[in-house]
C-alpha cells in the first residue's frame, strides 16, 4: 500500500480509505462478522484510515465501528463529521461539541483524529447551505477549541457547495483537510474541462488545496457506483443513489460510464472500475481516496486496482478526449 502525507496534519494516510458510510453498506447493513473481517481484512492491506459519519444509518455506522474498533483495536486514523441542523445555528459550538461526544462514544476511543464538517458551503447562508462566515467565523473557531480540549485533532470540511465559496475556504488557512469530489464523471477538482462539460465545474479545487496544505481525500471515486455501468444495486449497498456534482440522476451517470471503455479497449485498464481507481490517484493534489464496499469482494478489487498503480500518461491523454465527447452528449 502507498502512503501519502494528509497536506500539513502531520498524518501518513494510505492510498486507500475505508469508508464506513451507507452507500456500499457493509459497516451500517453488513452483518456483524462480514463488519469485522471487513476492516480487519483492511488493516492487513495496509489500510490505516476509515471514515464514518453520524448521518450514516443514523448512527448505526458509528455504533459498529466502534463494535469493531473494539474488539480488533487496529492502529487507524478514524475520522468523523458533524452536520449542522437549522435547529442548531443558534448554538454551533455547542452542537459541534455535542456532536463530537456522541461520536467518541458510539466509537470508544478519546480523539476523532479527522473531524469534517458535513454540511455544503455557499457565499451566503441558505436553507441548506452554510454560509463561508458561519464556517470560517463560527464552525472553525468552535473546531479549534476542541482541538485545544484533545477532542479532535484536525478540523475539515466535505467540500460541496458553491466552487467559489469553497476555494475561499480551503484558501483561508482554517481548513485542515477537505473531502473533495474526483472521480471520471467530474475531474474537475484537478483537470480543466469544456465549457458544457456536464457536472459541476470545482475549478480545480484539489490542486488549490494541496498549494494550501489542505490534506485531501477523494470522495465519490466511482460516482456512487454509478461508474460501473450497472443499475442493479448490490443487497448490502443503499438501495439507490443520488449523484453528487455530476449527471441528473444515477442512471445517467451509469450511462455515461460507457464513454470510458476505451480505456479498456486499448489497454490501460481491465475495467472502468479498475481505470476509476486508478484515475483518482494520478495526482499528486489527492492524499487518499475513500471506497464504500458492500463485502469483502469489493475491498479485495478496490485494494487490487490501486496496487497497480496511477494511470499512466497516454490514459491521462486519452481521457481529455473522452471528457470532450462526454461534453457533447445531450
Amino acid at each position: 500500500m502507498e502512503y501519502r502525507m494528509l497536506g500539513r496534519t502531520g498524518l501518513n494516510v494510505s492510498a486507500l480509505a475505508f469508508g464506513c458510510g451507507d452507500v456500499g453498506g457493509i459497516m451500517v447493513r453488513g452483518a456483524p462478522a462480514e463488519r469485522e473481517r471487513a476492516v480487519a481484512r483492511a488493516v492487513e492491506l495496509g489500510i490505516n484510515y476509515l471514515d464514518t459519519a453520524p448521518s450514516y444509518g443514523s448512527g448505526q455506522s458509528e455504533r459498529n465501528t466502534g463494535a469493531v474498533l473494539r474488539v480488533l483495536r487496529p492502529d487507524v486514523i478514524v475520522g468523523s463529521k458533524c452536520r449542522l441542523s437549522t435547529s442548531d445555528l443558534a448554538d454551533i459550538p455547542g452542537a459541534l461539541t455535542r456532536s463530537v461526544e456522541t461520536s467518541l462514544s458510539l466509537l470508544g476511543i478519546p480523539r476523532l483524529d479527522l473531524f469534517h464538517l458535513h454540511n455544503p458551503i455557499a457565499r451566503i447562508r441558505s436553507e441548506r447551505r452554510l454560509g463561508l462566515a458561519d464556517v470560517l467565523d463560527v464552525v472553525a473557531p468552535a473546531a479549534r477549541r476542541l482541538q485545544e480540549q484533545g477532542k479532535i485533532r484536525c478540523f475539515g470540511v466535505t467540500a460541496l457547495g458553491e466552487t467559489g465559496a469553497l476555494h475561499r475556504a480551503l484558501a483561508s488557512g482554517a481548513i485542515d483537510t477537505a473531502q473533495i469530489c474526483l472521480n471520471l464523471l467530474n475531474p474537475t477538482a484537478v483537470h480543466a474541462v469544456l465549457s458544457g462539460f456536464p457536472a459541476q465545474d470545482f475549478d480545480q479545487l484539489a490542486v488549490l488545496g494541496r498549494e494550501h496544505g489542505v490534506g485531501t481525500i477523494g470522495i465519490r471515486v466511482l460516482a456512487g457506483g454509478a461508474l460501473s455501468g450497472e443499475i442493479a444495486r448490490h443487497p448490502v449497498a443503499i438501495p439507490a443513489v443520488d449523484p453528487i456534482a455530476s449527471g441528473p440522476d444515477y442512471a445517467t451517470d451509469a450511462a455515461h460510464a460507457r464513454v470510458f471503455e476505451p480505456l479498456v479497449a486499448e489497454g490501460f485498464a481491465k475495467s472502468v472500475l479498475e481505470a476509476a481507481f486508478r484515475f483518482a490517484l494520478s495526482t499528486e493534489a489527492m492524499s487518499t481516496v475513500l471506497i464504500g464496499t458492500s463485502d469483502l469482494a469489493q475491498l479485495e478489487f478496490a485494494a487490487a486496482a490501486v496496487a497497480k498503480g496511477p494511470l499512466p500518461a497516454p490514459a491521462l491523454d486519452r481521457l481529455r478526449g473522452l471528457w470532450s465527447e462526454l461534453a457533447t452528449i445531450k
